[in-house]
């Protein structure tokens, strides 16, 4: 029986909708990266609000704030522009709805790529760009807050091929530039977190030994009655 949706479900619905045909009326390239791109790759948890990041090079503040506006979602603090210019964050609300948004602004060439390889998922009746499970895993281990921790061992649980490897290199690269090697320790505790999940098997058939004719035993399924 499918679970009934609660009202602030809805109310992210309506938001991320809203979120979603606004931008993709610019020209820029853009993606969810927060709780509800974790929940739409297969982690089950709670969210009251929505993350996104919008490629920098392809809009400017003031166009971005514009764009927005139209679909009523607007500046949650004062002079939110120029927190942006410096934070790289616009920080919103949706007043329909009151959920609040958070849209960074990508510069980095690991937020280019997730850029190009992230895909449309649904949220509820909402569709929307949502980054990749191994890209959110990079995201969560910058961020390092204990429900970031958590989502990054989950995904790593449900995608257990995840290229270890690169997610290493890239948050290595992004530590760096923050000058903050602490994602780097995030990631590892994660790694080591994930490992220790134990994985579900599949259950097989058993099976009875018998002998061949030469006196070697041999393995035969069971006959089903």
């Amino acid at each position: 029986m499918r679970r009934a949706r609660g009202s602030g479900e809805r109310k992210l619905e309506t938001a991320l909708a809203d979120l979603a045909a606004a931008l993709n009326a610019t020209a820029a390239a853009w993606m969810v990266i927060g709780g509800i791109a974790v929940i739409a790759r297969g982690v089950r948890r709670m969210t009251t609000d929505i993350d996104a990041t919008v490629r920098g090079d392809q809009i400017d503040v003031v166009s971005l704030l514009k764009a927005l506006a139209k679909k009523r979602i607007v500046p949650r603090i004062r002079d939110a522009e120029r927190f942006a210019s410096e934070s790289l964050v616009v920080l919103l609300e949706h007043q329909p709805t009151g959920v609040e948004l958070d849209v960074s602004l990508a510069w980095t060439d690991f937020e280019y790529e997730a850029l190009v390889a992230s895909s449309v998922a649904t949220f509820g009746v909402a569709r929307a760009p949502m980054a990749q499970a191994e890209d959110l895993v990079v995201f969560k281990a910058i961020a390092g807050r204990p429900k970031d921790i958590e989502d990054a061992t989950t995904l790593l649980v449900l995608y257990p091929a995840l290229d270890r490897t690169r997610l290493r290199r890239r948050v290595s690269q992004l530590a760096a530039l923050a000058e903050d090697p602490a994602p780097i320790s995030v990631l590892e505790a994660v790694i080591a977190a994930a490992g220790t999940v134990p994985r579900l098997q599949t259950t097989k058939r058993p099976r009875r030994r018998t002998s061949n004719k030469r006196g070697l035993s041999e393995t035969k399924p069971r006959k089903r009655r």
